[in-house]
């Protein structure tokens, strides 16, 4: 079966792109929650929290988007070569 590169490489892209986009939101909305969220994995992971949430900005937001969307679309555009490079043989 021979997988879109440029399908695949959306649905990735998109996929990161929402994931990111909630986050940005929740940190906008709930910044407190995800503090004592990120602080009690990394605690779980036996780890001292140093990463501190700042404040929302939109136009980071919106690089953070974007930025994840290109990211994941390389990544499934990738894999589906790989994939279909595999699956010839």
């Amino acid at each position: 079966m021979k997988l879109d590169k440029c399908k695949i490489g959306l649905i990735v892209g998109i996929f990161f792109a929402v994931v990111h986009a909630v986050w940005a939101i929740l940190v906008g909305v709930i910044p407190g929650v995800l503090q004592n969220f990120l602080d009690w994995i990394f605690n779980l992971h036996f780890l001292e929290p140093v990463w501190i949430l700042t404040s929302f900005n939109l136009l980071n937001a919106v690089m953070l988007v974007i930025i994840t969307f290109i990211c994941g679309y390389i990544i499934g555009w990738v894999f589906a070569l790989i994939w279909n490079c595999l699956a010839k043989k």
